[in-house]
């Protein structure tokens, strides 16, 4: 990635903590679930957008960590999203098995069937942002910086996004792992791997 790329802002979710740029931002240490902890997020942000409580805690998630991310910054429609997890959709997928098994007759909720892909993800952060660039989610062993920028530096060096939110959102059972960074032409770290892995692992 050329050197005028900056990392512009970054956030993280891990043990029932939010990080932004790097600060402690909230915590919910009595937090019991997934689900639990995105909703005091939610709060704490005082967010008013319906459609969060219609989310799987993949999106959830994610979502919150784009609002945290937001925060003094315009994402304009050509924003890409390139991002990536090591479960895919599996924390739905077995939710949704369940809404088949634990019923008397075959009846599968729709409402979890339409998370059991991970990037819809994708769709739900272009929603939220009205966002009309590229999206794409990929399924790895672990998080793998180089690869994200290379995917990202195609799309900023061919003008087909004018900044891009790429990171790690992955989520299995009560574990879970979110990191998003913004990648444009102002900020003060450089868009490098090295860099990106370096915030990533100290987070």
């Amino acid at each position: 990635m050329e050197d005028h790329y900056k990392i512009t802002s970054f956030c993280s979710i891990r043990d029932q903590t939010v990080y932004k740029d790097g600060e402690e931002y909230y915590t919910n240490t009595e937090a019991a679930t997934v689900k639990d902890f995105a909703k005091g997020v939610y709060k704490h942000l005082a967010l008013n957008y319906a459609k969060f409580y219609k989310m799987d805690d993949l999106c959830k998630l994610s979502f919150l960590a784009s609002e945290v991310l937001s925060q003094g910054i315009e994402f304009p429609e050509d924003t890409a999203l390139v991002l990536a997890n090591h479960a895919s959709s599996l924390d739905t997928d077995r939710k949704y098995q369940e809404s088949i098994t634990n019923r008397e007759e075959y009846y599968p909720s729709p409402a979890l069937f339409v998370y059991t892909l991970p990037n819809i993800v994708i769709g739900e952060l272009s929603i939220r942002y009205q966002l009309k660039s590229e999206g794409v989610f990929f399924v790895s062993e672990s998080f793998d910086a180089d690869f994200i920028l290379q995917y990202a530096s195609i799309l900023l060096e061919t003008q087909k996004a004018s900044q891009v939110i790429c990171g790690w959102v992955d989520l299995d059972s009560h574990k879970y792992d979110v990191f998003l960074a913004l990648i444009s032409k102002t900020g003060n770290r450089e868009a490098n791997a090295a860099e990106l892995n370096t915030i990533y692992s100290k987070l």
